[in-house]
């Protein structure tokens, strides 16, 4: 039995499909195909039921996956065992993040993290539904607030504090207004963004304990959600009101280019954590990550 092809079939029954196993791995979907048939005919038994939309485990798949899965763990904390051997840790670390995280967070994080680790590879799966991190192959995991499972660690990293922000051209401003209240936003025009799932965040505004949860008309509308630089050159070019993640829109706040409006409102909310498995062996580039938070106060 080729262990290659074992490794494929995990891989794409963590992943639910061959092109996001494709995506993680970074073997083509078709090598993973492949992979899988073979393992089938070797076996005599359908392992993945494939559909255009879904591929899902068999019943004997999903046996099959049972039994591999804590043996594929035991390898890759046995190969991580040698990084004790080296100066500096090596491998690769897989994260899985929503985009507002990859462009709030993420950039004061990484660059400096890649520059005292130059032997460790960072991968960083950008999706705003929540996932299973460990099974669709990632190390950790950067989340808001949600609901963590009980062998999970969350530390916090990145601003602690953060807020959504509203904001509008000078130009736009002078053409329709200034609104004085968030209920005045009803009759401006909004550039919104709908969650691939479907759902669309309401806007939300809070002040001396009156929280508005508001539902704008649309003019523009961005699906995914995180997808917002579309929405945002939008505002820029005056067309009309957007309300995002202040660290998105501060640089044109700061320069003038955009005008926050009703800032009192602004909501404040939590800032995001770095949430990964709670075993006592992490891999060694989870390991240095963790450490690398700690050390430069990103946990604080």
């Amino acid at each position: 039995m080729e262990f290659n092809d074992l490794a494929a079939f995990v891989s794409v029954a963590r992943a639910g499909g061959f092109r996001d196993a494709a995506r993680i791995s970074g073997v083509s979907a078709s090598s993973l195909s492949i992979a899988v048939r073979r393992l089938e005919s070797k076996l005599g038994l359908r392992l993945l039921n494939r559909t255009t939309r879904s591929v899902a485990p068999t019943e004997a798949g999903l046996r099959l996956l049972e039994r591999i899965t804590p043996l594929f763990s035991e390898m890759e904390s046995a190969l991580d065992v040698l990084n004790a051997f080296r100066d500096k840790p090596a491998g690769t670390l897989k994260l899985n993040v929503p985009s507002s995280a990859a462009w709030t967070v993420l950039p004061a994080i990484i660059p400096p993290f890649l520059e005292a680790y130059p032997d460790i590879r960072v991968e960083v799966v950008v999706e705003d539904g929540f996932v299973d991190v460990l099974a669709i192959g990632c190390d950790a995991g950067i989340r808001y607030e949600e609901r963590l499972e009980q062998d999970m660690v969350a530390i916090p990293i990145g601003p602690r504090v953060q807020r959504f922000a509203t904001a509008a051209t000078p130009g736009y401003l002078d053409r329709h207004g200034r609104p004085e209240h968030p209920r005045e936003l009803l009759s401006h025009i909004c550039l919104r963004g709908q969650f691939a799932s479907g759902a669309m965040p309401p806007w939300t505004f809070e002040r001396d304990g009156e929280e508005l949860r508001l539902d704008p008309p649309i003019r523009l509308l961005i699906r995914p959600a995180g997808a917002f630089d579309l929405a945002l050159s939008t505002a820029l070019a005056g067309v009309g009101v957007i309300h995002i993640f202040e660290g998105k829109l501060r640089p044109y706040l700061d320069s003038g280019e955009l005008e926050p409006i009703l800032e009192p409102w602004w909501q404040c909310f939590s800032g995001p954590s770095l949430y990964y498995p709670g075993r006592r062996h992490l891999p060694a580039p989870l390991r240095a990550f963790v450490d690398f938070l700690k050390g430069k106060g990103e946990s604080g």
